[in-house]
């Protein structure tokens, strides 16, 4: 495996930090990761992931949103319109340095993202969720007690997995502006989604809030009692054996 650590402009100008993970042959396929909220592209998931899908002959780029990471931004000017508009600009440099990605993978409000930005990466064949929110406006239940501080006020400081994060009246507002059942239904590409029973953080309603609306081919793959973050080693490393698999039907001839 070859990796290569990289900057592209994100759609609002920010640069972002990136990193491109390449079998050693020349690649059959690209992907593009989209990490969970206020996560980073370093974590485990996300580089366990990339490790499997160069060993099945694809290129992985992930990459910190604005605002996060490496990245430049601020994170409390980011939303999710951002987000989405942050993977079309990856996909935009994947496309122009090296091809298009051919699957797009999205780990909590990452996969929300990567389903809201799929139509507009036509070369897409293929999308993965994993553990996301069906509803872009679900993740602020996350800093509910803090939402109506935040509406008169415009905006909160919120702790999200132990860190302290501000969070705006704008973030809130774009949250609940975004429906995605017509993009699901709408998808046109093969969707697998990834989801724990006992998820704590998303429910598995998000599920199948994802797969009813989605068109055949479709898939549902249970993380039986994987946490929402992934932390345990066997549970990413399953992730990331059962996606390679699974996407190989569909990259098939790329």
């Amino acid at each position: 495996m070859r990796a290569e650590r990289l900057e592209f402009a994100g759609a609002h100008g920010h640069k972002l930090s990136a990193r491109l993970e390449s079998p050693d042959g020349a690649a059959r396929a690209y992907a593009l990761f989209a990490h969970c909220f206020t996560c980073g592209k370093d974590v485990f998931a996300a580089i366990r992931i990339a490790q499997a899908l160069t060993e099945h002959g694809i290129a992985v780029l992930r990459f910190d949103f604005a605002g996060l990471g490496a990245s430049e931004g601020e994170f409390a000017n980011t939303n999710f319109s951002s987000n989405r508009d942050d993977l079309v600009a990856a996909a935009d440099y994947l496309r122009a340095h090296h091809a298009a990605p051919s699957l797009l993978i999205g780990h909590s409000l990452g996969g929300t993202a990567a389903l809201a930005a799929a139509a507009s990466v036509p070369e897409a064949r293929a999308v993965v969720t994993i553990a996301a929110p069906s509803d872009p406006a679900y993740v602020t239940s996350l800093f509910s007690e803090h939402l109506e501080r935040i509406a008169a006020e415009g905006e909160a400081e919120v702790e999200l997995a132990g860190r302290p994060f501000r969070i705006k009246r704008q973030f809130v507002e774009d949250a609940g502006r975004h429906s995605l059942k017509e993009s699901i239904a709408g998808l046109r590409k093969a969707l697998l989604v990834m989801h724990a029973p006992g998820d704590e953080t998303v429910p598995i309603s998000h599920a199948m809030g994802i797969f009813t609306p989605a068109k055949h081919p479709k898939s549902f793959a249970s993380l039986d009692d994987a946490d929402h973050l992934l932390t345990r080693r066997e549970d990413a490393v399953y992730v990331a054996d059962l996606i390679a698999a699974w996407s190989g039907r569909y990259l098939r001839g790329v």
